[in-house]
């Protein structure tokens, strides 16, 4: 039975994971990792979360220019004592935490609210005209140009004299 805690994290498990996240691009980086699905895979660690007691943690990982990671997740899987031998080498606290690798779901999900934003109906909605369309509002543009010296580079009126 798992419990989940809807507390937010604490500060020392936000330093955990960090610590973690550079050490495991650091690893990827240089490209240790020995199992076919994961060599020569670019990949990008987006986030890692800890557990409040500090021994498990979640990688979560995006392909670098998209693509599945199913492969790339299961060689992960496989290289997990490794990967958790290259950490412990890099970090140091008392105990070294379990990894558990997924698929960072929040670049889809953006993309697809970016998606939603873009849809002729919603801008419809929202009162932007659709890209590359003019309003042909061009007159509101100029109605503000009066000739007269006004804004950032306009000097200001001489303060008036208070009872000289």
């Amino acid at each position: 039975m798992t419990r989940t805690s809807d507390k937010a994290p604490t500060q020392r498990q936000l330093r955990v994971g960090e610590e973690i996240r550079h050490a495991l691009a650091e690893v990827f980086e240089r490209g240790t990792v020995r199992d076919p699905a994961v060599a020569g895979v670019a990949l990008t660690v987006t986030e890692v979360r800890i557990s409040p007691d500090l021994r498990n943690a979640t990688v979560f990982l995006v392909r670098l220019g998209g693509g599945p990671l199913d492969e790339v997740l299961t060689g992960l899987r496989k290289a997990r004592a490794f990967l958790r031998r290259e950490v412990a080498i890099r970090i140091h606290t008392k105990f070294v935490p379990d990894l558990r690798f997924e698929s960072d779901p929040s670049f889809d999900y953006a993309e697809y609210i970016n998606g939603l934003l873009h849809r002729p109906e919603v801008a419809r909605d929202l009162g932007v005209p659709p890209s590359g369309e003019d309003d042909g509002d061009d007159e509101a543009d100029d109605e503000d140009d009066d000739g007269g010296e006004e804004g950032p580079g306009a000097a200001a009126p001489p303060p008036a004299d208070e009872g000289r």
